[in-house]
């Protein structure tokens, strides 16, 4: 029996523990405090194996709507596509046998680079001193450990978030020349690779074309993002997608109510956003709460998860009409 059946019961009542990563690294990076080494990430999914019952999103939300999910439900998920996904993360989940659905941004297959990663690099790359950006409107960065390089990715990347995508897009292009990022990064998998992720038994959602925030793009850019990532994903795997994340992932602020149709439109039959919380059958299937185990002592983690499980609420949308009623 799984560690956390006590408070995670089967059938009606069940619970669903989403949690989130991006990325599996080599060895700790201080400019990347958040994301999980490949020591760290084995011990958070052994500890899964042990306490929960892994399952892919698409099975454990049409289980969660049947009511035959079983005790202690948990999925493990990826947003991006990052090729370390593949290279460092698929060996340790194929080890222990647990199951983790993937979330891409399509366009940034074969070769992509996500806006935030240009900056990252470029930031780590940057010549110690001052990094003069006032003249986009972001100031000067002092730079000269691996703490105020942290400290000055954090501001940027916060300030950046929320431009236009073709103003972020720009500014983090320019940020790269000034440190001289090289214009071959390419952080992203490859089609190879997701086919190869499928092949081990692993689920493959969309998480739309380009990753934009889709409160800030047009109702039309919003449905064409939605609708072609969807559509690509499905070409590379000759099988039907029916899992996908928004972006960032906040409700009301990131994405709405109105958006979650657009995904229901699309056929798609499940979305996850980044809501902290634990999913319950008053859910709203197009707007499941995920769990982000930031915590880097395995017990901590362990408090943290089974308390999440004790003050499980459904998440934004639960109780509320199905979003198919919007």
């Amino acid at each position: 029996m799984a560690y956390f059946s006590p408070l995670s019961p089967a059938g009606r009542n069940a619970k669903l523990a989403i949690f989130i990563f991006h990325r599996v690294l080599a060895a700790p990076d201080a400019l990347r405090p958040d994301e999980p080494d490949i020591i760290r990430f084995e011990r958070i999914v052994r500890f899964i194996r042990k306490a929960y019952v892994p399952m892919t999103v698409s099975e454990a939300s049409g289980r969660l709507i049947d009511g035959s999910l079983p005790a202690a439900a948990a999925c493990i998920t990826f947003d991006d596509g990052y090729a370390d996904n593949y290279t460092l993360a698929a060996p340790i989940l194929a080890k222990w046998r647990v199951p983790a659905t993937f979330f891409i941004a399509t366009s940034y297959i074969e070769g992509g680079c996500m806006w935030n990663d240009s900056v990252i690099e470029a930031i780590r790359m940057a010549s110690s001193g001052i990094l003069e950006l006032t003249s986009f409107g972001l100031g000067r960065h002092k730079l000269s450990d691996a703490s105020s390089r942290h400290n000055a990715c954090k501001t940027i990347l916060q300030q950046l978030k929320y431009f236009s995508q073709e103003k972020r897009d720009s500014i983090s292009f320019e940020i790269g020349k000034i440190s001289g990022l090289p214009s071959d990064l390419a952080p992203m998998m490859t089609t190879k690779q997701l086919r190869a992720l499928r092949k081990l038994g692993m689920e493959l959602g969309a998480h739309t074309e380009t990753h934009p925030i889709l409160e800030r793009v047009s109702d039309n850019q919003a449905e064409a993002e939605i609708r072609l990532s969807k559509e690509q994903l499905e070409r590379i795997l000759n099988e039907t997608v029916t899992s996908f994340a928004y972006p960032n992932g906040r409700p009301n602020k990131d994405y709405s109510f109105r958006h979650a149709e657009m995904v229901r439109q699309a056929g798609f039959s499940v979305a996850v956003s980044t809501e902290q919380g634990i999913a319950t059958s008053a859910s709203d299937i197009f707007q499941l709460p995920r769990f982000t185990p930031w915590d880097t002592n395995i017990a901590k983690f362990a408090l943290r998860s089974g308390l999440s499980l004790l003050r499980a609420d459904g998440g934004f949308g639960a109780s509320r009409p199905p979003s198919k009623n919007i």
